[in-house]
């Protein structure tokens, strides 16, 4: 597998603060991969990293085949980046905005820019003083498109966007990864990454705690299950079981439960030698998946 970003072990440190402790991160080249972990977790760290921005305390990085320590116009030369907030020239319009933009990014494509400002419903005519937040975020997300960069990276870059616009946005990246580009996603909105991404990294406290295919990442975690027998199924000793809750009701036999996915064989043998009448079976989502790796001991979220 080509690696558009090999990081490996990348620690960071402002004096006695360690934002980085070791963390891993290798995106696919062509693929959509995701970039998860709560504010402080050190996402923009490692994304200023990757872009040369800011130097690394230890560690590896190369970001396509260049490190960015030593050659960070190399990279920006073949990636685009949109951050969460972005500052432009107040006095100049949309239009001559990405004019600028334009000169720096030599890929740009006159007419797919025609296109992106169409479909994002931007007047390029108004001076970006004048421009809500999510318009001048927009203007970042069509020069970044219309650049066709080989790297993609997104930090948080729909904020301030209505519904609609997230929707052509949506299938910008789409479109941008089914012509080659490798995008790395870094966003709150846990549905945006479940829908995009083809991969995901999760990331607490500088480090890496799972990566992988939402697929692979799911069957990790505990799925939710009702069940209803016409007998009280034995369950107690069951492997990877937990918040079991039991309850009858005409002689039916309502049992509720979270299990790991190797131990659902075995339960539902369980159930069905009980006499099921009835199973529904909810996946983790992305937010409980989520959710479940910034849990603390006591219940509570980091």
């Amino acid at each position: 597998m080509k690696l558009a970003i090999d990081a490996t072990a990348l620690t960071k440190e402002f004096g006695r603060f360690t934002a980085l402790d070791g963390l891993d991160l290798q995106v696919a080249t062509g693929s959509i991969h995701g970039f998860l972990g709560p504010n402080g977790a050190g996402k923009s760290t490692t994304i200023r990293i990757l872009l040369g921005l800011m130097r690394r305390t230890g560690g590896n990085a190369t970001v396509l085949g260049h490190d960015p320590a030593t050659h960070a116009l190399d990279i920006h030369r073949r990636t685009a980046y949109v951050p969460g907030d972005v500052a432009f020239w107040p006095s100049l319009t949309g239009g001559e905005t990405l004019d600028v933009l334009a000169r720096a990014n030599p890929g740009t494509s006159p007419r797919k820019r025609a296109e992106l400002i169409d479909r994002f419903r931007l007047d390029p005519r108004k001076r970006i003083r004048g421009y809500s937040k999510g318009n001048r975020q927009k203007i970042a997300l069509i020069s970044a498109f219309s650049a066709s960069p080989d790297l993609l990276i997104l930090d948080e870059p729909t904020t301030g966007l209505d519904p609609l616009m997230h929707a052509e946005y949506a299938q910008c990246v789409t479109a941008a990864a089914r012509e080659g580009t490798t995008v790395l996603l870094s966003s709150h909105i846990l549905s945006e990454v479940d829908q995009l991404c083809d991969t995901t990294t999760i990331i607490r406290d500088g480090r890496t705690v799972q990566t992988g295919s939402l697929a692979e990442l799911r069957g990790a975690a505990r799925s939710h299950i009702i069940a209803r027998t016409s007998a009280k199924p034995s369950l107690d000793d069951a492997d990877g079981l937990a918040n079991l809750a039991t309850s009858a009701d005409d002689g039916d036999h309502r049992t509720e439960f979270d299990i790991s996915a190797p131990g659902l064989p075995a339960v539902i043998n369980r159930l069905d030698a009980a006499g099921l009448l009835e199973l529904s079976c909810t996946p983790p989502t992305l937010e409980d998946l989520f959710r479940s790796y910034y849990a603390t001991p006591s219940g509570s979220t980091r």
